[in-house]
């Protein structure tokens, strides 16, 4: 009996720890660029950054936007988007670059390295600027 509450209370310890996303395994504290998505070099420019308790925010190819990341590592899970609404010429690219992000399912982040994935196949890769 000892044994199980001693274990119970790590796992509640371990749970109440805080940050348990991205930006705790490596991600804080850099401007992430998107190089590729799904193997093919990707043209436009996106940011993402990773700040406290999993904000998340970054540049599409025009707007400005904001999100929570509201899976623990690795796992990767974002809230609703927000974003500006303003127009440009790049705007299939941010739509492109909205629905891959929110199907992105798991994450790694290795040096500079920055992988977004899901189960069918799809990659986001990003460098660390």
């Amino acid at each position: 009996m000892k044994r199980f509450i001693a274990i119970s209370a790590l796992l509640v310890a371990s749970a109440c720890n805080g940050d348990e996303s991205l930006a705790k395994y490596g991600a804080a504290g850099k401007v992430w660029t998107l190089t590729e998505v799904d193997g093919a070099a990707f043209d436009a420019r996106a940011t993402i950054e990773f700040g406290d308790n999993g904000q998340i925010s970054g540049q599409a190819p025009c707007n400005r936007y904001s999100a929570k990341q509201t899976a623990p590592y690795p796992w990767f899970k974002i809230g609703p988007t927000m974003a500006t609404k303003m127009a440009c010429p790049e705007l299939q690219s941010e739509s492109a670059f909205f629905a891959s992000l929110e199907a992105m399912t798991l994450s790694e982040v290795s040096g500079s390295t920055l992988i977004l994935s899901n189960d069918k196949g799809r990659t986001m890769i990003f460098s660390a600027q």
